[in-house]
């Protein structure tokens, strides 16, 4: 589970960067970095919970 914690953690430092880098600088490459990393990041977030879940039976 921790290992999960630490991708999450990890791919949304990316996600910040390429959103901030779209938002501040107008970079269309880096808007498309961002979202690809939101469909991880929700991928993510679907097994994390799963996980979460198990952990608390």
């Amino acid at each position: 589970m921790k290992e999960l914690v630490n991708k999450i953690q990890a791919e949304y430092e990316a996600f910040a960067a390429n959103a901030a880098a779209q938002v501040e600088k107008g970079n269309k490459a880096a808007g498309t970095r961002a979202r690809k990393s939101a469909l991880e990041l929700s991928k993510l977030m679907k097994e994390f919970r799963k996980a979460s879940v198990e952990a608390a039976k």
